[in-house]
């Protein structure tokens, strides 16, 4: 609503993903008169992407812009689009991320921060109208916020659409709270992976991940190589396998806790998730190409 751009030239539409009594009691506090001011809520919770599609569907605009809950647009953030904007019929925008960040970050937060070098995500990003009908939108088929936004910036690369970095057109990504552990139950977003791999294999290669997570499979198989040496009364193969698994474990945490905080919960929760990540990212992996109908790993 603070925007240097005029009030007369845009609206705000905010989705609800879902009815959400609160969200409407404060859209009512916020804008009781005004109509530019708007609250949508689907029917039922069906993820970001459904979210983002009922919203442009629904927008007046020539041109969409997308920002997220958690997230604060600068000040001349639409201005920089408009200024931008050649009346050309098809085109989008992506611009700057800024995370801030404490002098001790946690994982979490370093991972958040990978934001300000991505190429293009849906929390500063715009479309014109013309553009989003001919790519469909967002794909619903991501009902997390994981990928939706790769998937639309695939689209767009696909049909020939131009994508144009605004390094002015500035979003404040603050990092939210999160409870401890919170890296195991962020592995489940793996199993859209597989989505957009079957969708895009080529780009996902090329822009996503360049190979599979070895390091993880390894760990698995080093793991189940280390019970069967047990079972089998294999010495060699027990203490091999269990060298293999140690290694690239303090590998792994090492990596984690590098430029983050050293407090004692931090350091706790790098070694506990790391015991269990690379079991839940394989697990979630392979659902995801079992449930996409696609050989991924």
């Amino acid at each position: 609503m603070h925007q240097s751009f005029s009030a007369f030239n845009y609206e705000i539409i905010v989705v609800s993903d879902g009815p959400d009594g609160l969200t409407e009691k404060t859209i009512k506090e916020l804008g009781p008169n005004n109509n530019w001011l708007r609250l949508l809520q689907t029917q039922a919770r069906k993820g970001p992407a459904a979210a983002r599609n009922y919203g442009w569907q629904h927008a007046n605009g020539i041109l969409v812009a997308f920002t997220d809950d958690d997230t604060i647009p600068g000040f001349d953030w639409l201005k920089e689009i408009w200024s931008a904007y050649k009346w050309e019929k098809e085109i989008a925008y992506t611009g700057k991320i800024k995370v801030p960040l404490s002098d001790h970050p946690t994982d979490y937060e370093k991972n958040t921060a990978g934001l300000e070098t991505a190429e293009f995500v849906t929390a500063n990003c715009c479309c014109t109208r013309q553009a989003l009908e001919k790519v469909g939108g967002f794909d619903e088929q991501f009902s997390m916020a994981w990928r939706e936004d790769s998937d639309l910036e695939f689209k767009l690369l696909v049909n020939n659409i131009p994508i144009r970095h605004l390094s002015n057109a500035i979003v404040v990504h603050p990092v939210r709270r999160v409870p401890w552990g919170i890296s195991i139950q962020e592995q489940k977003k793996g199993m859209y992976n597989a989505l957009l791999y079957k969708k895009y294999p080529g780009l996902y290669r090329q822009k996503i991940q360049t190979t599979p997570p070895w390091n993880y499979y390894i760990m698995v198989l080093s793991v189940f190589l280390f019970l069967a040496g047990i079972i089998t009364n294999s010495s060699s193969i027990a203490i091999l396998s269990f060298g293999c698994w140690l290694v690239l474990l303090v590998g792994f945490i090492h990596k984690r806790l590098k430029h983050t905080s050293r407090s004692a919960s931090h350091v706790t929760e790098m070694i506990v998730t790391s015991l269990l990540i690379p079991f839940v990212s394989v697990y979630w992996q392979l659902y995801g190409a079992w449930r996409h109908k696609v050989f991924f790993l």
